[in-house]
C-alpha cells in the first residue's frame, strides 16, 4: 500500500514549530529570553542555563519541540541543548 507524500509531511517539524529559550549576558547579569519576554536576572550563566533547560524539558515532555541557545561573545545564538537529543539533567 502506497502512502501519500502528505503523510510524511504531517510528521515533520519545521523550525517555526520549535520553542526556543535564549540565554544571554547583558552587562553583568544573565537573562533568559523566551516568546518575546525576558526573565531573570540570574546570578551566572550556570543558573540561567539550569532554569532555561528545565523549562524547555518540561515543555518537551508535553510534546513540544524545544531547545536552549546561548549567545556567544559576538551575540550570535548557538544551540546548547535540545529536547530528545541532549541528556537531562544537563551536564555543563
Amino acid at each position: 500500500m502506497q502512502q501519500s507524500r502528505n503523510h510524511d509531511l504531517v510528521h515533520m517539524r519545521t523550525s517555526a514549530d520549535r520553542i526556543e529559550y535564549v540565554v544571554r549576558q547583558r552587562n553583568d547579569i544573565w537573562l533568559i529570553e523566551h516568546d518575546g519576554g525576558q526573565y531573570g536576572p540570574y546570578k551566572d550563566r550556570h543558573e540561567a542555563m539550569f532554569f532555561a533547560i528545565d523549562a524547555a524539558h518540561k515543555l518537551g515532555e508535553l510534546g513540544k519541540n524545544t531547545r536552549v541557545r546561548m549567545t556567544d561573545q559576538a551575540g550570535h545564538p548557538l544551540t546548547t541543548w535540545t529536547y530528545g537529543t541532549d541528556p537531562y539533567p544537563a551536564l555543563f
